[in-house]
């Protein structure tokens, strides 16, 4: 894995009316934020510019601006939603890690501060879509035009649309199939959700098994991470044995790695 650069802003004071008890919703409190920053500073340090960059000054504001204007009760949630908040904003910020401090905590116990320490960032995930009802291609063109329409998900890269033949021994007409690279602030069960929703909008009713359908979205790789629950398996768990999700996951993601197999997706697709 690669070593990430980082811009660090340490203890940063900012004053919020976060807490349990309804006075320090109305009185508020000093707060300290500590974050970090993953960023990839190499264009700028070539470039000297700060374009190129990520302005800590105009990233520390908005941590005091969201910090002073949002009450929450839990210092969990008030770092959770921030990070949100600078992931989003932040084009160039791929993970951030947060301390957010509360000196003189309210338990009639000394101490010097109580803390929450979490840290958020962007997933690299492969899904691969398929349609053989209808206007397949319009099918899959839609699907990835509500992906990109979720503020959590960045569409990275698409496949070409590949012919298939159906899977599974039922009479059915022809799939069109291809695969998509994202970056999601979604956590795999969240995504889950998110994509059954998307299946769900544009008709999909799960009569049969492998039968015909409008859309079909299955989160085949998410970064390297392996789920075996009942409702969701990551790696998806045939990707290995089926051309239709390698022959257009290899056109965009030959290197990425089946984190049980240990081989890539290129050495999948030759396999086969």
């Amino acid at each position: 894995m690669k070593k990430q650069d980082k811009i660090k802003i340490k203890d940063l004071e900012v004053y919020g009316k976060h807490g349990v008890f309804k006075e320090e919703n109305v009185l508020g409190q000093k707060f300290l934020v500590s974050a970090e920053l993953y960023v990839d500073t190499k264009k700028a340090g070539k470039s000297d510019a700060m374009e190129d960059s990520i302005s800590y000054a105009e990233v520390a504001h908005e941590i005091e601006s969201f910090s002073r204007d949002h009450t929450f009760k839990l210092l969990e949630t008030l770092a959770g939603r921030l990070a949100e908040r600078l992931l989003l904003k932040y084009k160039g910020i791929e993970k951030v890690h947060l301390e957010i401090k509360k000196p003189w905590a309210p338990i009639l116990l000394p101490l010097d501060t109580v803390s929450v320490e979490i840290e958020r960032g962007w997933h690299r995930v492969y899904l691969g879509i398929g349609s053989n009802m209808g206007d397949k291609e319009k099918y899959l063109k839609d699907s990835l035009e509500l992906l990109a329409a979720d503020e959590r998900i960045r569409l990275f890269k698409v496949s070409d649309f590949i012919v298939t033949e159906p899977y599974g021994g039922i009479e059915q007409d022809d799939f069109l199939n291809g695969a998509v690279a994202v970056d999601t602030l979604y956590e795999p069960e969240e995504l889950l959700a998110v994509v059954n929703e998307i299946e769900k909008q544009l008709g999909r009713q799960r009569t049969v098994h492998w039968g015909p359908r409008t859309l079909d979205i299955d989160i085949l790789l998410y970064e390297e991470e392996v789920i075996r629950e009942e409702n969701l398996r990551i790696p998806h768990i045939e990707m290995h044995k089926r051309s239709f999700v390698l022959e257009p996951l290899v056109q965009i993601a030959p290197q990425a790695k089946h984190p049980l197999l240990q081989k890539t997706v290129y050495e999948l697709w030759n396999s086969l």
